[in-house]
């Protein structure tokens, strides 16, 4: 049967006014004025799999090509696929509703696969209002691909007895379900993804993050240890963390390094491992000799670690660290469970810096139960941050309840929210009630940015200059600021 299918993994263009729709590989979709495609690792390990088992695999990223979208219909047309595979958020999921639509209606034969941590949370409802063929639930969805794929009949019908839990498929007019998805899977036999396969270079120079280019992106876990967070969107894919082991992951930088020649690498795990995992990983790094060849990057969380880990990261080869901020407010922090205060936020971004590393922080306002003054406090926060250089960089956004998040069921029990029209969900926006107009909400988002105009922050950026890259990476931040102030200047 695997000779017969011909698979294509896709991401359809999107057009809007908004810009650009940054859905691979992100947790809280947003449009963006800029072009800036970050590398989808899941879907790209998918692809792998499914080729290293027999399969004719298609890649095509219509958002990463910056194809139009009649330019990228005509090609799938063309193609003739058994399957398609969409990764697919909250805000896209009604147009991929009405692709899926299109497409099976010029292909006949044609079988629709969506996935991602919005069908997750409500795998029924794109059955109700498309022709979906399979949703795939849980964030091991490439495991459930390649089994699913495996276990077609002829008519490109499940043999429903070999498969594996959480995938919903159709059984004449009837929703039928596996169970609940399970993420037991050994992700150290997953194959290294090939990245010629899955078009990498088309992710690997605009990405705002990277220092050095070309860079890429992995995963060494699924998805953050603390996974408590309330209001974040892949709690619904990876309730359960699981890991790779360290030696894995740095047989895969070896080979981005030797195979590829990657300059910069994006560890985009929820939150990186930390203990003696990331202490074996980070000696294997300067054992090996990685840390003088390539630059690391991670997400991770304040308080995590001591300086003397920020130290062996920066020895290893770290040099960005994501942490979430999220706000000044304890009581935010607390509601929303990070259970972080001010004074460790302060304290870990300096110890951080002190010990070489660059720390990037993201904030988020639109909470309900914030005033304003509580709002400003976190503006006040993330400028202190940034002119003192306790942080390098900043991202601010609004925040979205996402369906399946202890945060949207709160909101939808106090009846916060303002709208259950999915395209709404995109960060443009305020979707729960606040204290506040939207219009102050949007400022409080542009008057964060806006530090990057401060002297202080601008002298001691300048000051930090030592090549022709780190000139370069100053000048595709300053053209990110003035994207993200044009990002939030009014609602469409």
């Amino acid at each position: 049967m695997s000779e017969q299918l011909k698979t294509l993994i896709t991401y359809p263009p999107l057009p809007s006014k908004k810009g650009y729709p940054l859905l691979s590989q992100n947790r809280q979709f947003q449009w963006f004025r800029r072009h800036c495609p970050i590398y989808p690792v899941v879907p790209a390990q998918a692809a792998t799999l499914l080729q290293k088992n027999g399969f004719e695999i298609i890649w095509k990223d219509g958002i990463a090509e910056e194809m139009k979208y009649a330019e990228w219909f005509e090609f799938a047309k063309k193609i003739q696929p058994n399957i398609v595979v969409m990764e697919t958020k909250t805000p896209t999921v009604k147009r991929h509703w009405k692709i899926i639509n299109a497409l099976k209606k010029e292909i006949s034969t044609l079988k629709t696969i969506l996935v991602g941590d919005h069908v997750t949370a409500l795998p029924e409802e794109s059955f109700q209002n498309s022709k979906v063929d399979f949703v795939l639930t849980g964030g091991d969805y490439d495991f459930l691909l390649l089994n699913l794929l495996q276990n077609l009949d002829s008519n490109f019908k499940p043999v429903t007895k070999n498969l594996e839990p959480g995938i919903y498929y159709r059984e004449q007019n009837t929703i039928k379900s596996t169970g609940k998805f399970l993420l037991n899977h050994n992700l150290n036999t997953l194959p290294f993804i090939d990245r010629g396969l899955t078009d990498w270079q088309n992710y690997a120079y605009d990405v705002g993050n990277f220092s050095r280019t070309p860079g890429t992106y992995i995963m060494a876990g699924r998805d953050c240890w603390h996974h408590e967070c309330s209001f974040c969107s892949w709690t619904t894919l990876y309730p359960k963390y699981h890991t790779r082991t360290p030696k894995n992951v740095l047989d895969e930088i070896g080979e981005l390094i030797e195979k590829y020649q990657v300059k910069e690498i994006m560890d985009d795990t929820g939150t990186f491992p930390i203990g003696e995992w990331l202490q074996e990983f980070c000696r294997g790094m300067i054992e090996r000799g990685y840390n003088k060849k390539v630059i690391l990057d991670c997400n991770m969380r304040f308080g995590a670690i001591d300086f003397a880990g920020y130290k062996l990261m920066k020895k290893a080869g770290f040099r960005f660290l994501l942490f979430g901020l999220e706000s000044a407010s304890e009581e935010t922090l607390n509601k929303i469970s990070k259970n972080m205060t001010v004074e460790k936020i302060i304290s870990s971004c300096k110890l951080a810096r002190h010990a070489g590393l660059s720390p990037h922080v993201t904030i988020m306002f639109g909470y309900p139960w914030e005033t304003e003054e509580e709002a400003r406090q976190t503006v006040r926060l993330g400028k202190y941050l940034l002119r003192k250089g306790y942080a390098k960089t900043l991202q601010a956004t609004i925040v979205i309840p996402y369906p399946g998040t202890p945060l949207f069921r709160e909101c939808q029990q106090k009846e916060w929210l303002t709208s259950e029209d999915w395209n709404r969900y995109d960060m443009r926006e305020a979707i729960m009630q606040t204290s506040f107009s939207s219009a102050q909400l949007q400022k409080f988002v542009q008057d964060t940015y806006k530090v990057a105009f401060h002297p202080e922050f601008i002298l001691r950026q300048i000051a930090s200059l030592r090549d022709l890259n780190d000139l370069k990476y100053l000048a595709r931040g300053a053209k990110a600021v003035f994207a993200h102030l044009a990002d939030f200047k009014q609602n469409y």
